[in-house]
């Protein structure tokens, strides 16, 4: 897999989400790169990788992937009933 960088947008987004009592760990955000469970596409070029956060939750990461790496751009979570289907 290729290196994988995360904007400063996505970084900030773990102290975010946690504050609003959703922690979500970079392991999380990179197992769902590299094991998705849904691949969909995004605005402006953007890729979504969609995973299983939990029983009742996705987690949606938005990720553009040029030739030297992978740049997550943000990442959120989402409710399942809301995407079925959709996995």
């Amino acid at each position: 897999m290729k290196p994988v960088r995360f904007t400063s947008h996505a970084e900030e987004k773990f102290g975010i989400l946690s504050a609003h009592g959703c922690v979500v760990t970079r392991a999380q955000v990179l197992e769902i790169l590299n094991h998705p469970d849904k691949i969909v596409a995004g605005y402006k070029g953007r890729t979504i990788a969609q995973g299983s956060l939990s029983q009742d939750h996705l987690l949606n990461v938005v990720f553009v992937e040029t030739e030297a790496e992978i740049i997550v751009v943000t990442f959120y979570p989402g409710r399942r009933a809301r995407y079925e289907g959709a996995i």
